[in-house]
């Protein structure tokens, strides 16, 4: 348990207090029975992380003419029932939930004693967690959701628990005897191609009810047709690739698309192979930017463009009706693939966190064909940052579509090159949470006007957005992938990795 100081518990306690409940952010007291704090910590483990604070009230419960201060009823109003829930922590969810950190925050309590506020700080998980007892719960904007049957297996696809690639299909076992099974065999040396017998030895078919049927994996990676074969099972499995003129979409009568879409279907090798040549095949073309007579140049390293492909096909949730779109702009190469993130992948980590395969059967398999398109070690998106930032481009954008029937996994990749002062504010933010217009003054020779201006910009390009603000004067901004996240959950969080490094001690 890590202690504030003093002027460190001060700050806390007034952000606190003038915070909202949020899906990253929730309020508990300690008085009577733990189960909602239970909910809260299990919810916010099953969705995206956040910060429990126990011994503040909700705000709703506050009266007219009561004052910020009196919420604060500190761990003290029930010790026995904080040292319980702490004890039974570690056993009251099935599978345990052990990624929590805590901090203790002295304050002034509502009665004026001195007293605690305890900040529990639980990481997004990997995992499909249950309170024992009490059901599976996920965090809304503000309150926690139980899930019922339907929707927990449903999470426990998103999270990559579950793979699609395991399902068996209702698919004749010829249907896959093609150059890519014979290419496969030869490249393993499996003298014996017979698909009865090799598959099941290989973990890509199982028996059923009908027979011994093959796995999705096993159509992905062998069928001539794989996207045919699976749409009488509401799934997709093919690329569509679309080039426009300009930095836009137009949704009119006649369409900016330079050319028809291009569909890419066949064997998940061929598959990524042909959209890899197709997609570097028109960025090498160039394009005339519309209205100016100026050609784009498109400067890309290839080796970013192929991992984006190939991470879009391999870690792809293929029980989703839906293709991979990839999109060519003047500014840009968008890649949109159906599924979220697997596991505790965020945006904000991806580029650090280790490799989380959604498709581990179909990633191992890939790997064993001739010029095998990944090499399944996990440092693909590693390389796309460097890369990028070796090209002087802009890091690439990872970012959860979730409004639309189909939650998409969008990876932007923008043609435009990297002024030296957004290393300078990338790496503030990343530090410090929100840039202001002063702040990037202060770190640039830019006045104001041309502070705006650069925010502005860099907003255009999406590589800020704008946070809500009372005003323009208060604007703050920061990456889209950290958006989403509760600027005191970051600071608490940064706060709490900075007490480690200094030897303190976490539970």
């Amino acid at each position: 348990m890590i202690d504030l100081s003093p002027a460190q518990s001060a700050d806390r306690i007034t952000a606190l207090l003038a915070a909202h409940e949020s899906r990253t952010l929730d309020f508990k007291r300690i008085s009577g029975k733990q189960n909602r704090m239970y909910e809260a910590v299990c919810a916010f483990a099953n969705t995206d992380g956040g910060l429990l604070v126990i011994g503040i009230g909700d705000a709703k419960a506050m009266k007219p003419g009561d004052k910020p201060p009196s919420r604060l009823f500190g761990i003290e109003e029930n010790p026995e029932g904080f040292d319980n829930f702490r004890t039974e922590l570690l056993t009251r969810f099935t599978p345990a939930i052990t990624r929590l950190h805590w901090i203790r925050v002295a304050c002034t309590l509502h009665n004026g004693q001195p007293g605690h506020v305890v900040l529990l700080r639980v990481e997004k998980s990997d995992q499909v967690h249950s309170v024992v007892g009490n059901g599976t719960w996920t965090r809304l904007d503000a309150s926690n959701r139980e899930l019922n049957a339907a929707e927990i297996a449903d999470l426990a696809y998103q999270r990559g628990v579950k793979s699609a690639e395991t399902l068996p299909m209702p698919v004749a076992l010829n249907l896959l005897e093609s150059d890519a099974w014979r290419s496969y065999c030869t490249t393993r040396g499996l003298a014996d191609a017979d698909l009865a017998l090799r598959l099941p030895k290989l973990g890509l078919a199982m028996q059923g009810a009908d027979g011994l049927q093959p796995l999705l994996a096993a159509i992905l990676l062998f069928a001539d047709e794989p996207g045919a074969l699976l749409a009488g099972q509401g799934m997709r499995a093919d690329i569509r690739v679309f080039h426009y003129q300009g930095r836009a979409v137009q949704r009119g009568a006649v369409p900016n698309l330079l050319l028809p879409p291009k569909t890419i279907s066949g064997p998940v090798v061929e598959q990524i192979a042909k959209a890899q040549a197709y997609v570097l095949e028109r960025l090498a073309v160039g394009l005339t930017m519309e209205g100016s007579g100026f050609k784009t140049r498109y400067r890309f390293p290839e080796r970013v463009i192929k991992e984006a492909i190939t991470n879009a096909v391999v870690h792809r949730d293929y029980r989703l009706n839906r293709d991979i779109h990839i999109r060519i702009f003047d500014d840009r190469v968008e890649v949109e693939s159906p599924g979220r993130l697997p596991g505790s992948l965020t945006p904000a980590t991806i580029d650090k966190a280790g490799s989380m395969p959604r498709n581990s059967l179909l990633a191992r398999n890939l790997r064993e064909f001739p010029a095998p398109p990944n090499v399944d070690a996990g440092e693909g998106v590693p390389m796309m940052f460097a890369q990028m930032a070796q090209a002087n481009l802009y890091e690439p954008l990872y970012r959860e579509q979730l409004d639309g029937a189909v939650p998409t996994l969008l990876v932007t990749l923008l043609n435009e090159e990297r002024p030296p002062l957004w290393v300078q504010v990338s790496d503030w933010i990343d530090r410090n949470g929100p840039i202001a217009n002063g702040k990037l003054r202060e770190i640039s020779d830019l006045d104001t006007l041309a502070a705006s201006k650069q925010l502005r910009q860099w907003v255009a390009q999406g590589v800020l957005v704008a946070l809500p603000a009372p005003s323009r004067q208060q604007a703050s901004y920061t990456k889209p992938e950290l958006a989403g996240l509760l600027d005191l959950t970051r600071s608490l969080s940064f706060l709490l990795e900075n007490e480690n490094e200094n030897g303190e001690k976490s539970l």
